[in-house]
């Protein structure tokens, strides 16, 4: 009879090793995040992920880093589909050694988003690491160099969409800040240079993670994050819905989908929802859903520079780019914040062939010494820029006020503008009646003590110059239209310059781009 081993079954290698992965992917859990393997489950189509450099693992000997070394190097990479369209993926595992960023790992991590140039997809990255990893030294710093290098490359060509499910530390936090669109989840989602240690040591300052570099902090204050969620289900179905509007890469039109909203609907309520006193506030996101393809509208950076409103719809089925002022923030003026938050915007449209749609109410740019100080020239000069240099359709719409600069940059046909309308009592000039009429006529104002002079220059000011019919008189307008026309005409607007840009967008064997989407 065979002698039974006295071996413990659980101590074999692969059973010890599935017991080992168990036990981190609960520590992951109790931190509430998932592991990367669930979280690409989530995120993709269901069975189409592929994986590659699945057996590759780190190579330095140093710090005993190869009795630690396990395979994927902590970060997953591959390829699959959302809603059947081809996505390039990375999953960084914090899990292995925090997800540090080494040699091999980057290594993965750039072959990925060469794989995805190449084949014209667009590159989501999930970042959950700790940065870079000491133990191997500078080798894990080039490879870094590497994927920025990459990122930039790739500005332009491709979305890049980088979702940040952990701590983003050190020298991974550059890789999500080139790319076009930034998510973050409450409560686990942490970026920063340095961490709160650091910090202390080198300011004396006490403060924890989230107010360091929290999702609320990065989505309200710094404008690092585009979009913020409350969990990582949450933002995996809202990436799934952004990817709906963009192409796969900068040679292809944005995909269409059935909407099923009339062309000809008219916009019944447009009236009643903006006032006709200009100085009276209303929602500007009321006036956007009431005129976009019924529930389209998907809103970029909704919390960080609220006087602007960005983001993606569908007029008629077709992917459009909105960029709206917001009365009730600010009056709805241009600063600095909102100018880098709009001109960024608007070069990422451009680079992608999305048509760009303004609604205008807007009194100029936000005038005070702290925002010449801080720089609203040159801040304010970029949204300038982008849109001169932007060569997609470009529609503007003045509901009630265009003054000024602001006037200028959102609205001039001679900054390129290819169909600009107005609504019947909107008013268009250097700036309002009573500020214009306080300038020109100082010192007949001294003595007006009843304030009829005053009364009657402002009614002669306003009829003179503010009546939008005078600058469609002079080209500076299109046309004027009923407000409850505005779908249609807008609609419209699109059919007349949907070839534009043709021959741009036209196919080509070598990958061409219009420009890169710089770093905000």
């Amino acid at each position: 009879m065979a002698k039974k081993s006295t071996k413990n079954l659980d101590d074999h290698p692969e059973k010890k090793a599935l017991a080992g992965q168990k036990l981190l992917a609960q520590n992951q859990h109790e931190k509430g995040k998932l592991t990367a393997s669930e979280r690409i489950q989530l995120l993709l189509d269901q069975d189409s992920f592929h994986e590659f450099g699945e057996q590759v693992m780190l190579k330095s000997h140093e710090f005993g880093l190869q009795e630690k070394k396990r395979l994927g190097d902590g970060v997953i990479t591959g390829f699959g589909a959302i809603q059947g369209r081809k996505v390039c993926l990375f999953a960084q595992d914090f899990t292995f050694m925090g997800g540090s960023m080494g040699e091999m790992h980057n290594k993965k991590i750039a072959k990925v988003m060469e794989f995805a140039l190449m084949t014209g997809s667009p590159l989501i990255g999930l970042f959950d690491s700790g940065g870079a990893r000491i133990q191997e030294g500078i080798q894990g710093l080039d490879g870094g160099g590497e994927i920025f290098k990459l990122n930039t490359l790739a500005s332009g060509v491709i979305p890049q969409i980088s979702i940040i499910l952990g701590p983003c530390a050190g020298i991974a936090v550059y890789s999500p800040a080139l790319t076009d669109f930034v998510c973050m989840v409450e409560k686990i989602s942490h970026m920063f240079i340095t961490g709160p240690d650091v910090v202390k040591t080198v300011t004396g300052e006490n403060i924890d993670f989230d107010a360091l570099g929290g999702s609320g902090v990065h989505g309200r204050k710094s404008g690092v994050a585009h979009l913020a969620f409350s969990s990582e289900r949450e933002c995996f179905a809202s990436v799934r819905k952004l990817l709906s509007y963009l192409p796969n890469n900068n040679l292809e039109d944005p995909p269409f989908f059935e909407f099923g909203d009339s062309p000809v609907r008219k916009n019944l309520s447009l009236p009643s929802i903006v006032p006709d006193d200009p100085k009276k506030s209303y929602d500007m996101r009321e006036v956007i859903q009431e005129i976009v393809d019924r529930k389209s509208f998907f809103e970029i950076m909704p919390e960080y520079a609220q006087n602007a409103i960005v983001g993606f719809a569908r007029l008629q089925n077709r992917v459009v780019g909105l960029v709206a002022n917001q009365p009730m923030i600010l009056a709805g003026c241009l600063d600095i914040n909102s100018s880098d938050k709009i001109s960024r915007f608007v070069r990422f449209c451009d680079a992608f062939s999305i048509p760009l749609i303004n609604l205008v109410d807007v009194t100029g740019y936000l005038p005070g010494t702290d925002q010449e100080h801080q720089g609203v020239i040159r801040h304010g000069a970029k949204i300038l820029y982008a849109y001169s240099e932007a060569t997609v359709p470009k529609i503007a719409l003045v509901l009630r006020k265009a003054y000024g600069g602001a006037y200028i940059a959102l609205v001039s046909k001679e900054m390129g503008y290819d169909y600009v309308l107005s609504w019947p009592r909107a008013e268009i000039a250097v700036m309002g009646a009573e500020q214009a009429v306080n300038i020109i006529y100082r010192k007949e104002l001294a003595g007006d003590r009843s304030g009829k002079v005053k009364a009657e220059k402002i009614k002669e000011y306003s009829e003179k110059f503010l009546n939008p019919r005078i600058a469609a008189g002079e080209g500076k307008i299109d046309k004027v239209i009923d407000p409850v026309d505005t779908r249609m005409q807008l609609i419209g607007a699109l059919d007349a310059l949907e070839g534009k840009r043709i021959e741009a967008r036209k196919r080509e064997f070598k990958r061409t781009k219009s420009h890169g989407n710089t770093p905000l």
